[in-house]
């Protein structure tokens, strides 16, 4: 599929700071962390009338904290303050938030402790660099696991545990509407990346697999960034082949001649934005390790983000 086929929303453009209803017992309030990397802001959502789950609450900015207390009025409303992962732009506003409303935050785990035996290993023992934007102080004060309920008078959420993104990623099914909160798993402007040991390529192929196996029931995505997203099936499928097809590319260049994920990403990605070299070459090496981790792929010397790698 070419850019141009692609099935991106790229012409969202949501008033900052403001709480628009989604649909009855959910709102948005997009936060004012626009970049590169997170579009427009990060979406922080409302669940709720009384009992209200602040899903994301994004960074600890004062402006967007303010943007929530005008949205909700008394903070005590707020029943739970829930994470979809550890990362600077969803989660460091969950402690001041919580304190302040006296309700718990709840997330699947810490930002490190759920790491793969393989992303541990090569964590501990090799230069991967990586950790971009990580919130390594992040600790819930309720510990989630894979197929809890929450629930309230008002509403409940199934919590599915996708890594891939981040080792404490989840998606978060709203009972009873069809619809899912999916954080940075699933966006609808945009690829996520996947950058180890932090992300983990075979684990976010896998978290795919398990939101396709769930259509026809999941019928609308509320990601962490951008548009409401209608065409789940459509964009699930699509991000599916489309890492498919980075996987191709990659082994016809080391097909080619040995060589680093950078040079990789130069030759692959050759219409992207020079900004955005780093973290395509991220995405890169996630591919190359999940390679390496099928015996197609090896490097030479101890396995680096720098390491230059060649076909086995």
């Amino acid at each position: 599929m070419t850019k141009s086929q692609d099935p991106f929303i790229t012409d969202f453009d949501p008033p900052v700071g403001l709480a628009e209803e989604l649909e009855p017992g959910l709102r948005r309030v997009v936060a004012p962390n626009a970049s590169a990397m997170t579009f427009r802001g990060t979406n922080t959502y409302l669940l709720g009338e009384s009992e209200i789950a602040v899903i994301d609450p994004g960074p600890d900015d004062p402006a967007h904290l303010a943007a929530l207390e005008r949205a909700i009025g008394d903070l005590r409303r707020i029943s739970h303050v829930i994470v979809t992962h550890s990362h600077a732009d969803h989660s460091p506003l969950a402690r001041p938030l919580g304190r302040l409303a006296d309700a718990p935050v709840l997330a699947l785990g810490d930002s490190f402790s759920l790491r793969s035996p393989l992303m541990q290993r090569l964590a501990a023992g090799a230069d991967l660099q990586g950790g971009e934007g990580i919130d390594r102080d992040f600790r819930p004060d309720v510990t989630l696991h894979d197929r809890a309920r929450l629930e309230t008078r008002e509403w409940a959420l199934e919590v599915i545990a996708t890594p891939g993104h981040f080792s404490n990623h989840i998606c978060l099914a709203w009972e009873g509407s069809g619809g899912v909160m999916t954080g940075d798993h699933v966006m609808s402007w945009a690829t996520t990346l996947v950058s180890p040991p932090d992300g983990d390529l075979a684990a976010f192929m896998r978290s795919l697999d398990r939101m396709r196996a769930r259509l026809p029931h999941d019928r609308r995505y509320y990601p962490g960034h951008g548009a409401v997203l209608d065409d789940v099936a459509g964009m699930l499928e699509w991000q599916i082949a489309h890492r498919r097809e980075r996987e191709s590319q990659v082994l016809q260049a080391l097909q080619q001649a040995p060589a680093t994920a950078s040079e990789i990403a130069q030759a692959i990605y050759d219409d992207l934005n020079p900004a955005l070299l780093p973290f395509a070459t991220r995405n890169v090496l996630a591919h190359i390790i999940d390679l390496v981790e099928r015996n197609m792929a090896d490097c030479q010397g101890d396995l680096s983000a720098k390491s230059r790698f060649f076909l086995r």
